[in-house]
């Protein structure tokens, strides 16, 4: 008799499906006029790199803030830069349309030809200084505490900082609890935020019963940043004995 298969959720997948009810429940006003949730959408490359690259523990979470319009919200990956993710990473799969889009900010998937300035600096660090994903995640992950997108009738993408205070707190509220989520299921030595948001975050989450640090965020809105962004995330790294 042959035996069934079983398929078994990991503990990533797990944490996903729940975050996933969660937000679901929550409504967002002006001026916020359009959620993305790739996680619903984009859920088939999203579960590729879970599978690929969420396994076992790591040394160190890189957190990151939300999806980018470019990024993450047409790849599913956080930093999801449409060419590093489907040449580096090895992922590629079909998206979606999410049930209410804006016409300035169509969801391509992977046909979109804009590019994610912060994911390509984030991956293309990755790529030069560890060669391969599977060196690279050895000892990183990459996360987002938000997996919304947020953005304006006019197109502007609205980060989660900028909420009222009213939607903010229960979408803190079921982040924090993904978070800790992620990090008992990889249990890593250190929290590092890409960005002071993200590391704000962990320190309310986490307060010290974990080293959190940050490194600079690889936005283009950010003048050092745009002067050349690998060297200060290295000395970042070096700075917290991380290099």
């Amino acid at each position: 008799m042959r035996r069934a298969t079983v398929c078994r959720m990991s503990c990533l997948e797990k944490a996903t499906k729940e975050i996933v009810r969660r937000l679901s429940r929550l409504r967002f006003g002006d001026p916020v006029a359009y959620v993305y949730q790739p996680l619903e959408y984009a859920r088939r490359p999203h579960a590729e790199y879970l599978r690929r690259y969420g396994q076992g523990s790591r040394e160190v979470l890189l957190l990151g803030m939300n999806p980018g319009p470019f990024g993450m919200a047409q790849t599913g990956v956080p930093f999801g830069e449409i060419a590093a993710v489907r040449d580096w990473l090895g992922i590629e799969a079909t998206v979606d349309r999410p049930a209410k889009e804006h016409p300035k900010r169509p969801i391509e998937g992977f046909a979109c030809r804009r590019s994610e300035v912060s994911g390509r600096r984030l991956w293309g660090w990755a790529a030069e200084r560890w060669r391969s994903p599977e060196r690279f995640f050895a000892r990183f992950y990459v996360h987002n505490y938000c997996p919304l997108a947020f953005l304006e009738d006019s197109g502007r993408n609205r980060t989660p900082d900028k909420l009222p205070v009213a939607e903010r707190e229960p979408l803190h509220e079921a982040c924090n609890d993904h978070l800790r989520a992620v990090v008992e299921c990889l249990s890593p030595e250190w929290i590092v935020g890409v960005g002071a948001f993200a590391e704000t975050q962990a320190r309310k989450v986490f307060g010290d019963s974990i080293r959190i640090g940050r490194i600079p965020h690889p936005s283009p809105a950010s003048p050092a940043a745009n002067k050349g962004w690998e060297p200060l995330v290295d000395q970042a790294l070096a700075d917290l004995g991380l290099a």
